[in-house]
């Protein structure tokens, strides 16, 4: 009979079987230590070709270290990319090294924590029905198939990316310094193109790629970019390189026009002379902002900051900039005129002594046939591609041909494709001009409205140019209310309706000019003899009714204490065209008098003026036949009796203003 088993026997038994399992995991760990792992290289490479339709290729050696990550090296790598694509290899590197995480791929999802290769060629294709070279799967559009890579080190190699829809193919060359100690080891240089643009780019980085956001830690990087005429140099940290995600850099951007940057990164801004800024360039999240903005456009200076969300569908521009000195000349592009001739470049001398073509014949430019109103179009595209909510201010504007502006600001927002300029407000000739225009993209032509008034504009100051003026001190009002259809300026205008009407009050204007007005030879010699003096402005007025861009007089008046002028006649938005006759009618006696109507006409680019020759002619031929008789009597026909009487300016005014719809022209201005 065996014996019974007593209590002492069972931790004998125990530690039995704990020996038993030791040594199993003992043999196993050493099997899986010592494992020729080369053994799997064949069937690993048949089955990841068998799954992706495409080659998979561990050429030399094939090492496993396995644990909750595990780890894989492999020599001689070669994966090719599809059958689609034009570069023959996703990956072919002398070595590669990665982690990988053993849960996720259970369900079908691969992280790989770390990726290091050596001396790789690696092929990035994207199409834009979404086909990708690295999505890990049959069927390349699908982005559940791509693998998630925190962090990537490459030692030398190349990187070659094509994007149709971004007008992208470029080549990237990547060098790894010998002793890496500095921060920056790794140096890249780029060429190709970026949105059909000639691309060209150098610079270094950290030794280490961060391509995913829970890697927290930034990582250095320099930027020497030049696509197109455009150049950006940017110094700072880039915390995911995939997402250009935690970007504190600042930047140096310099370029022909800040209109191109449109193509170049999706940001509708307006058109611009030459440009050079720096700021401080930063990116959380989905926001992109621009800081501690200083730089200039043309002659002028521009500071400020502007923030770019792309959060949302349309993306969002807002912020604020200012210019201390504005140039005028650099807002020509902006409303659509042509810029400022520069110097004529100097030609290289090319052809030999003999061999030079016949000069061209030279033609002058026609300059009453010329527009003077912009015909540049609307690109209702950019108006639809971001919207926009940004604060513009000029604290001195110089260099202004045409009016004498001083200073102005203007608050612009863009949404849906409808553009808004409210408030607009400007000083101009010591007053100032305030309104709104609003521009809707969203039908074709576009619609157009603008509402502007005119308040306190001193004579004197608003023709500084013209001598006669100098001394003038009436002050000027009126109001712009105008809709219409259309694609530029020139259209909007040529197609509007509404009301403009300009007033001014009492006060002072040069007599020289007025006499000069009505073609009063006598006064013109008595002022020049004596010197200008100034006459009492009892008051003046001008409204125009304006139906498809025909502007119809409905009072033209100016009552001076020597002289009334009354006016009508049209002048087209359209053909740009004037066509109005002006009637002088003196209060006073004055000798060598041949008044007549004055006429107003030619083009905006060539206005004319001079008397109605057929009046003119009527009085010079009474004037020859009465000198047959007697040569004094010749001068009975110059006499002017001063028929003009005071206008009644309190009705003139009240209906002048009141033929502007909904007028807001202040009650000071018609006192």
């Amino acid at each position: 009979m065996p014996p019974m088993n007593t209590p002492q026997s069972a931790p004998v038994l125990w530690r039995r079987w704990l020996a038993a399992i030791g040594a199993v995991l003992l043999a196993l760990v050493l099997v899986l230590v010592f494992f020729p792992w080369d053994m799997l290289r064949g069937p690993i490479n048949r089955h990841v070709s068998d799954q992706l339709g495409r080659r998979f290729e561990i050429t030399r050696h094939l090492s496993v270290h396995l644990g909750r990550t595990v780890t894989v090296r492999a020599d001689g790598v070669e994966f090719a990319n599809p059958e689609w694509a034009s570069k023959p290899y996703l990956v072919k590197a002398e070595a590669a090294e990665f982690d990988i995480r053993l849960l996720p791929l259970l369900v079908g999802k691969v992280v790989l924590p770390r990726i290091a290769l050596t001396a790789p060629e690696i092929g990035l294709q994207m199409e834009p029905d979404g086909r990708r070279t690295w999505a890990l799967a049959r069927d390349t559009s699908d982005e559940g198939a791509i693998p998630r890579i925190d962090a990537l080190l490459i030692d030398g190699g190349s990187v070659d990316y094509q994007a149709a829809a971004q007008g992208a193919n470029i080549h990237v060359d990547f060098s790894l310094a010998q002793e890496a100690t500095g921060q920056l080891p790794l140096t890249y240089k780029a060429t190709g193109k970026w949105q059909n643009e000639a691309f060209s780019a150098h610079g270094r980085t950290g030794g280490v790629l961060q391509l995913s956001k829970d890697l927290e830690a930034p990582f250095p990087i320099e930027v020497n970019a030049v696509a197109g005429r455009t150049s950006l140099k940017a110094k700072g940290s880039i915390a995911n390189l995939a997402d250009l995600a935690g970007v504190d850099a600042s930047f140096d951007l310099q370029g022909r026009n800040l209109e191109e940057l449109y193509k170049l990164l999706g940001v509708v801004l307006p058109s611009t002379p030459p440009y050079k800024l720096r700021g401080k360039l930063a990116r959380h999240g989905k926001v992109w902002a621009a800081s501690q903005i200083q730089g200039r456009l043309g002659s002028s200076d521009l500071s400020g900051a502007l923030n770019f969300d792309q959060s949302a569908p349309v993306p969002l521009l807002t912020g604020k900039v200012q210019s201390k000195l504005l140039d005028f000349a650099d807002l020509a592009p902006v409303i659509g005129l042509p810029a400022p001739a520069g110097p004529t470049p100097v030609k290289a001398a090319t052809t030999q002594a003999g061999d030079e073509p016949a000069p061209a014949k030279s033609s002058k430019p026609d300059r009453a046939s010329r527009k003077v109103l912009p015909v540049a179009t609307l690109d209702v595209t950019r108006l639809k591609a971001m919207n926009a909510d940004v604060v513009y201010s000029a604290a001195d504007i110089r260099h202004v041909q045409v009016l004498p502006l001083d200073k102005g600001s203007v608050h612009v927002k863009l949404t849906g494709g409808a553009l808004q300029l409210e408030p607009i407000s400007m000083g101009i000739a010591g007053g100032t001009v305030a309104g709104a225009i609003r521009i809707d993209s969203n039908v074709v032509p576009a619609i157009f409205a603008a509402r502007l008034d005119l308040r306190g504009v001193q004579l004197n100051q608003l023709f500084p140019a013209v001598e006669t003026t100098k001394s003038s001190l009436g002050k000027m009002s009126g109001q712009l209310d105008l809709k219409g259809r259309g694609n530029s300026l020139a259209q909007m205008l040529g197609t509007s309706s509404g009301d403009v009407a300009v007033l001014m009050g009492k006060g002072q204007i040069s007599n020289i000019l007025l006499e000069f007005m009505g073609l009063d030879g006598g006064e013109i010699i008595k002022f020049l003899v004596r010197g200008d003096r100034n006459v009492q402005l009892r008051c003046a007025a001008a409204a125009f009714e304006v139906k498809q861009g025909l502007m119809s007089s409905k009072t033209i008046v100016l009552d001076t204490s020597d002289t009334v002028i009354n006016g009508r006649g049209n002048i087209s938005l359209a053909d740009e065209t004037l066509d109005l006759v002006l009637e002088p009618a003196p209060k006073d006696r004055s000798i060598l008098s041949l008044r007549s109507p004055l006429k107003i006409g030619g083009t905006f680019a060539a206005p004319s003026a001079g008397p109605d020759k057929g009046a003119l002619a009527g009085r010079a031929g009474i004037a020859l036949a009465l000198g047959v008789v007697n040569p004094l009597l010749a001068l009975a026909a110059t006499i002017e009796t001063g028929p003009g009487q005071d206008e009644n300016c309190a009705a003139i005014l009240k209906q002048a203003a009141a033929s502007s719809a909904g007028s807001r022209i202040p009650a000071a201005a018609v006192k």
